[in-house]
């Protein structure tokens, strides 16, 4: 059975032209961008409704047209969805898991490898032209990660691959989540609090939710280290932005590597562009080239074995 297929924000994945969408279902219908005044103009007559990390209100869900079979999430999270609408409908929501996990645990490590290494001062003083790191002595800190305590929220696949890569060199490893587990292959599960009061870099690896939006905020920054770092590459909101960066001004905590802000795009008046003890980088983690690939893949596969009648990765 073939499934009439409508990509509502291609863009966000396909801004190259090379992720592939054309060849998820025999038929498909590709908008780049599409704003909230033209969803239910362009869902009708589809039977799936292909997003990416694009706001779909209840409202609208529940003037879907009968048509509409599927909604397939381009991506791990699905926060931007309103499940409860789309059960109502009898719309089957699927999302596309781990399917950057390795790309996105990367992109934790090469935060925390350039923080230890103050890269960004260090690019900084080269972009104005100043070479003392060079012809005097370092004029930056410059840290060892091996011996240091990597404390983790959250232990989904990205977490467990960042993990990997962590203990390789040499870090020592806490974990807080939901569910209390026995400590196992090096790694402590421990309470929320210790990660923030023990880590020397706090990787956030969480889903946003009532319960974890603002989880890092000025009361659990207060418990970290002066020298602890915030890493973030799950979802903005985890953070309280604007208490991070009034902690690190005044020293509460050293810094922070950002991969996802609290609200994308960051605004340009932003202070966290401009210190120097963090690393801001554009949601970056998930748009590795064959990251994005094997994203468009993931989806095709999905609206596949829906039409055959066995859905896969079906979170509602």
């Amino acid at each position: 059975m073939t499934y009439r297929t409508v990509v509502l924000n291609a863009a966000l994945v396909n801004y190259d032209g090379l992720a592939g969408y054309d060849r998820i279902a025999d038929e498909v219908v590709i908008y780049d961008e599409t704003p909230e005044e033209l969803v239910l103009e362009r869902v009708a007559g589809f039977d799936v409704v292909v997003t990416k990390e694009m706001r779909v209100s209840g409202e609208i869900i529940r003037q879907f047209p009968d048509s509409v079979k599927m909604i397939c999430e381009a991506g791990t999270g699905y926060n931007n969805l309103d499940l409860e609408a789309a059960r109502e409908k009898g719309i089957a929501v699927c999302n596309i898991p781990a399917y950057s996990s390795e790309r996105v645990a990367h992109t934790a490590i090469l935060l925390i490898l350039s923080l230890a290494s103050s890269l960004q001062k260090q690019i900084r003083m080269l972009a104005d032209g100043n070479h003392d790191n060079f012809h005097r002595h370092l004029m930056v800190d410059h840290v060892e990660v091996n011996g240091k305590t990597l404390g983790v929220i959250g232990y989904g696949n990205i977490a467990r691959q960042m993990i990997t890569v962590a203990q390789a060199l040499g870090m020592q490893v806490i974990v807080a989540t939901r569910t209390p587990r026995e400590d196992a292959d090096g790694v402590h599960f421990t309470t929320q609090e210790e990660v923030f009061r023990r880590s020397d870099f706090l990787s956030l690896n969480c889903p946003l939710n009532e319960q974890t939006r603002h989880l890092v905020n000025a009361h659990t920054l207060a418990l970290m280290k002066p020298s602890a770092y915030v890493i973030n590459t799950a979802r903005g909101p985890l953070i309280d932005e604007q208490a991070l960066i009034e902690a690190i001004r005044d020293g509460v905590v050293a810094g922070a590597g950002l991969d996802v802000q609290e609200n994308e795009p960051l605004d340009d008046s932003s202070p966290l562009y401009s210190m120097d003890t963090v690393i801001i980088t554009p949601h970056m983690g998930w748009r590795g080239l064959e990251t994005r690939q094997r994203l468009v893949r993931m989806v095709g596969d999905n609206i596949r074995a829906f039409a055959a009648g066995s859905p896969i990765n079906r979170v509602a």
